[in-house]
C-alpha cells in the first residue's frame, strides 16, 4: 500500500509541474534572439559545446561571466552572452543592446585573457525604438 501512495503522490508532482510550465509553452511568443541563435550554428562558428573542458578554460569562462553578470548596468542580453574558452582564447558570441555593451563586455574578456586572446563577435541588437525612426 505504501508503495502506491509514493506512485500516486509522484504523479501528482509530476503533474502539477507540467501544469504550471503549460501556459508559458503555449503562449507562442519565441525568445527575442531565437534568430541568432540559428546563425550560431553555421559551420565552423565556434560553440559553448566545444569548449575545452580542462580546469584552466572552465576557470576562464567561469571568470568572464561573472564579471559580466555583477555588472548590473548591463542588459539581460547582454548577461546572456556565450562565452567559450578554447586553449586560453576567448570567443564573445550573441546580440547585445548598444556598442557600449559590445565593447564593455569585450573589455571584461580582455581583462581576464588579454585582448589579443579575444574574438568578439557580439552584434548589437536594434531596439524597437531605433526600428521604427
Amino acid at each position: 500500500m505504501r508503495a502506491k501512495s509514493c506512485t500516486t503522490l509522484l504523479s501528482l508532482i509530476i503533474l502539477g509541474g507540467s501544469l504550471t510550465l503549460m501556459p508559458a509553452q503555449q503562449s507562442g511568443k519565441a525568445p527575442d534572439n531565437t534568430g541568432v541563435n540559428r546563425a550560431d550554428r553555421a559551420a565552423g562558428q565556434p560553440t559553448a559545446d566545444q569548449a575545452k573542458n580542462d580546469r584552466s578554460d572552465r576557470d576562464v569562462m567561469k571568470q568572464i561571466r561573472k564579471d559580466i553578470v555583477s555588472d548590473k548596468s548591463l542588459s539581460t542580453y547582454a548577461h546572456n552572452v556565450k562565452v567559450i574558452a578554447n586553449n586560453g582564447k576567448v570567443t564573445l558570441e550573441g546580440p547585445v543592446r548598444s556598442d557600449e555593451e559590445r565593447k564593455a563586455v569585450e573589455s571584461k574578456a580582455a581583462a581576464v585573457v588579454g585582448a589579443e586572446n579575444v574574438t568578439n563577435q557580439l552584434t548589437v541588437k536594434e531596439s524597437a525604438k531605433t526600428s521604427k525612426q
